[in-house]
Order: C-alpha cells, then sequence, then structure tokens
C-alpha cells in the first residue's frame, strides 16, 4: 500500500521490568524471586514487578496488601530511584551514539528517529538489535524494541515479544498488523474505552477500521478522529528530543487518612511550596490549576479552575487550590492530594514545522 504521507524509521526501545531488574541485578540472591519494588506496608503500593511476580497478577500501581495476597512469596524492595536515573542515562548514552533524535517517555523508554543516523546504517531492525546488546554489555539489563513507520505502531510492536526482544512491522505489513490488532493493544485505548468498544462491537482493528469518522467523533469526541487515523497507519507525530511539558505537579501519599479540610489545609501549603520550586526552576507558569483528591478506598476525583491570567507563585497557586477543595464537600477520608498546573507558557512557542522527508515505500528496515 501507498502511503501519502512522509515515511519515518522509528524505534521504540522500552527496557524489561526496569525497576525490578535494576534490584535483581544489583542483589543476584533475587534473581528468578518474585519481587516487587515499592511498599509493603498496609498503605504501600507497587511502583514495579518482577517478570516472576507478574505471573501471579502482581502489578504496577496495585497495593502492596493486594500483591501479597496475590503472591504469598513476594519480595519487596525499597525504590532507589537515584540508581535508576542513573542506569537510565547510561542507556541514553547509547541512544545518542545513533542518532540525536531521541524522545525519552520516561526513564525506561524511549523513541528513536533512525531515518537518518550516524552509523549510516539502513537497516532499522538491524540498529535496534545492536542498541538492545549494547544496553546488556553496559547495564547488565534487557530491553525490547518496536520497529516501524510511526511512533504509535513502533510502541505496539515493543511489546510483542517482551521480555527481550524486538519486532518489526515493515510498509507493506502495516495495514494487515493494525486490522488484526486487538483494540486492547492500541496505545491510547484504556479499560474504559475498550469496554465502550466491546459494546459498540469494536474488538479488533479491523473492527476499528469499519467505522466512519463521524460516527468514531459522535461516540469518543477528539480521540475519535486519533483512532480512525492510527488504524489506518497514519500518526505524524515526529520524534521530539526535547519534549515540553504539559503539566507541572506535586502530590503527597499520607501516612494517616485525611478526613478534615483543616488538616488538608495545612498538607496543601508544603504541596504549593513544592510546586513553586519545581516552576521556578523550569521557569513556567500556567493557567489552569488541578487539584488531585485520592480518597483510601482508591477512587480518583479532579476539580479544575482555569484563570485568565498566568501564575506560578505559591500563594496564588495554594489560594485556588483552597477554593477547589470547598468547591464541593469531601466525600470520604483522603490517602493523597496533589496540585498540578496546566496550560503552561511553554504551549505558546511557535513549532518550527520540518521539512518532509522523502521516502520510498521500498524502505529497508
Amino acid at each position: 500500500m501507498d502511503f501519502d504521507f512522509p515515511l519515518r524509521k522509528i524505534i521504540h526501545v522500552d527496557m524489561d521490568a526496569f525497576y525490578a531488574s535494576v534490584e535483581q541485578h544489583d542483589q543476584p540472591e533475587l534473581k528468578g524471586k518474585p519481587i516487587a519494588v515499592g511498599g509493603s506496608s498496609k498503605r504501600g503500593v507497587v511502583s514495579a514487578a518482577s517478570y516472576e511476580a507478574r505471573k501471579f497478577g502482581v502489578r504496577s500501581a496495585m497495593s502492596g496488601v493486594l500483591a501479597k495476597k496475590k503472591c504469598p512469596e513476594l519480595i519487596f524492595v525499597k525504590p532507589r530511584y537515584q540508581r535508576y536515573k542513573e542506569i537510565s542515562l547510561q542507556i541514553r548514552k547509547v541512544f545518542f551514539e545513533y542518532t540525536d533524535l531521541v524522545e525519552p517517555l520516561s526513564l525506561d523508554e524511549a523513541y528513536l528517529d533512525v531515518t537518518a543516523n550516524k552509523k549510516g546504517n539502513p537497516s532499522a531492525t538491524l540498529i535496534a538489535k545492536e542498541i538492545r546488546e549494547k544496553i546488556l554489555k553496559t547495564t547488565g539489563l534487557t530491553a525490547s524494541a518496536g520497529i516501524s513507520i510511526n511512533k504509535f505502531i513502533a510502541k505496539v510492536a515493543s511489546d510483542y515479544n517482551k521480555p527481550n526482544g524486538q519486532k518489526t512491522v515493515n510498509p507493506e505489513e502495516v495495514i494487515a498488523f493494525l486490522e488484526a490488532l486487538d483494540i486492547r493493544k492500541f496505545y491510547g485505548v484504556g479499560k474504559v474505552t475498550a469496554e465502550k468498544m466491546y459494546q459498540l462491537g469494536i474488538f479488533t482493528g479491523n473492527d476499528l477500521k469499519q467505522k466512519s469518522l463521524e460516527y468514531l467523533t459522535t461516540e469518543f469526541g477528539k480521540s475519535g478522529k486519533y483512532y480512525y487515523n492510527v488504524v489506518r497507519g497514519i500518526h505524524l507525530s515526529e520524534v521530539k528530543p526535547e519534549r515540553t511539558p504539559k503539566s507541572v505537579g506535586a502530590e503527597r501519599t499520607f501516612s494517616k487518612n485525611l478526613s478534615s479540610e483543616i488538616f488538608m489545609l495545612e498538607r496543601l501549603q508544603n504541596i504549593a511550596e513544592e510546586l513553586d520550586k519545581r516552576l521556578s526552576k523550569s521557569n513556567i507558569a500556567g493557567k489552569t490549576i488541578t487539584l488531585k483528591i485520592k480518597y483510601s478506598d482508591f477512587t480518583l476525583q479532579t476539580r479544575s479552575k482555569t484563570l485568565t491570567y498566568f501564575i506560578a507563585n505559591k500563594d496564588l497557586i495554594l489560594e485556588t487550590a483552597k477554593e477547589l477543595l470547598y468547591q464541593a464537600p469531601i466525600d470520604g477520608s483522603v490517602r493523597l492530594l496533589g496540585i498540578s498546573l496546566a496550560n503552561l507558557n511553554t504551549n505558546k512557542k511557535k513549532e518550527v514545522e520540518e521539512e518532509s522527508i522523502a521516502v520510498q515505500l521500498k524502505f529497508d528496515f
């Protein structure tokens, strides 16, 4: 099939169970055992789980208590974020040997555009293999990769042969790959959306493709156009080396649940001060303040307000956060509070349109 947009060679590299793998590497006695990075206490949450733990259904963001029920032999390990960051920098150094077009998504994953690369290697598949081998040699950790014509397909493909594997979706395979894809594997389709799609008779990419743009926008709003395009292999987002943050926030999980707004106000003051520091450091201001409230039963509530002017000052942030706190009654005891600032002044910067790269369909992947 001919595509009427420039094709790129995109690699999505994703480390395998990164935090847990680092701990197993640094503490050999943990190798082959089910481990969870995070807290085992009543209020602890799993940050990451080893593949041995995942077999029992242990997942990130799960409470430590539930994780232990699912896997009685589970070993909890305290997170060492400085160590993870140190290794992440080593991994990125490997990426930059091949291209400067590296867009980190987190400490353990990134997109790379290797359409034109420093090694002059026309095969993105071979580059991905080399990168994974170098990461293993440098850090002792395994990585998986997805390779295709755009970021969306590369990200989906990187999950296919995990752990320690890779998958290439060549241009001529893209449409068939997307049509056969389970709708739950579409990046951007969460549990709630997947359930709604099931109710609408959409189970695969092919089912999704049968729906018109008008139908999808009616059912899913702005996301409808995204779903309509990606199932046709259209995802024009470029690899952006310097990702502009969409929001900046700070939050706190409490050792004891809070049920009084008075105690919450004290905590909000500390959170606003922390947010103020982060904004000052990056010279960022924003217009939309969001208050995040997580209750003891893990239900999440957000309340937002958009101002007519940019703010970055802790007093103004706190004033708005207080207003949002009293906007409606607190529906139970609270385990976490957070404040974030969006609609940032960074979004005012003009985006420079890059020249299209003319690439033939006969892409050497």
